[in-house]
Formats: structure tokens, sequence, C-alpha cells
């Protein structure tokens, strides 16, 4: 795999280890480089400044968000539980590309499910849509399907629901409106 700076194209542990040097483990808190597609997990206070680093950096250059979307990961039925090995949350993925270097990888940002806890409150991460502009779309979309308030997003509302939908269809917890202005649900 070749690049056209340093000959290869960078791996997953060798973005992971730019990040960490540049950043520290405080933000960059993760890396799983034995997935089919290998991530790096950063802090929500950080994405905005990693994702211009990832951006900017002439050994990384990820000029392209291939896509952004949000993740639910609910505590599955008791049967299923011992195997589930992490606390129930929500992800941000974002999917970068460098179409200059040719190399790729995922970054994403874990998430409480409810926003100190309480239920109804939606869990916030900073807006990238002034780092990638075609984050905007994709933040909309996650917050009107998950319930994810991107801080400082131009034009965040609801995308493919109507405005006054209550709820976040793709959580697992969600629960379908038996009626929806007089229409039956079910």
């Amino acid at each position: 795999m070749q690049n056209q700076i340093s000959g290869f194209f960078m791996t997953a542990d060798e973005i992971h280890s730019i990040l960490t040097d540049k950043f520290g483990a405080s933000k960059i808190t993760k890396l799983h480089s034995e997935a089919r597609d290998p991530w790096i997990e950063v802090t929500p206070e950080a994405i905005v400044e990693v994702g211009l680093f990832l951006r900017d950096d002439p050994r990384l250059l990820f000029d392209h968000l291939n896509d952004l979307c949000g993740v639910d990961y609910l505590e599955p039925d008791p049967k299923k539980a011992a195997k589930f090995g992490h606390e129930p949350h929500l992800e941000v993925v974002y999917h970068l590309s460098s179409m200059t270097l040719k190399h790729r990888i995922v970054v994403k940002v874990r998430l409480t499910r409810w926003k100190n806890d309480i239920a109804g409150q939606i869990p916030s991460c900073p807006t990238v849509s002034d780092v990638w502009a075609i984050a905007d779309w994709h933040e909309r979309e996650a917050y009107d399907m998950f319930g994810i308030d991107f801080i400082g997003h131009p034009n965040l509302r609801r995308i493919l629901c109507p405005e006054d939908w209550e709820g976040y269809p793709l959580r697992k917890d969600y629960e379908f409106p038996l009626e929806y202005h007089g229409v039956r649900g079910r």
C-alpha cells in the first residue's frame, strides 16, 4: 500500500500514533485495528480539533467525509447481556478518506444515551460542519434519527421526520406511535 509522501498508505496504527503524539491519550482514547474498518475513538470535546488536524496535516489529508452516522448500543435482553461487553451508549461514526493519499479511517465519538443520564435529554457533540461541509446534512440525519445535538450546527432541525415528530426512530428503545395526526401507525 503506497501513498505519494512516504511510499505507503497510512495504516490505522500509524494514524493512531500520529494522533496520540499530537493530542495525547486523554483525547484519543482507543484504537481498534483488527476490525474490517479499523477505527479510532476520540472524545467528543476533541472532535473538531482532531478533525481539522486529520483534514489539514500533510501526512493525513482526510479531505473527504464519506459518511457520518449514529449508532445505538442499547443493552440487549438479559440472555444476551453477558456477551454485550459494554455499557449502553450512542456513537457518532465518521468515515473519512484522503482522495490525495488514498487512505481511509473510521473515527468514533462515544456519547451517553441521555445527557446527564436523564431520559429525554439528548446528548451533544460539537458539529464538524465547518471541517467537512457535507457533515451539515449527515448531522441533521443523526439528530433526527438518534437524537444527538450537534453543538454549533448552522441549521440543526429534522430532515426526514416532520418537525412535530416525537422521539428518535432509530434508537433501539423507540416506540412507534399508534397514531400520528389521525393516521394509524400500526
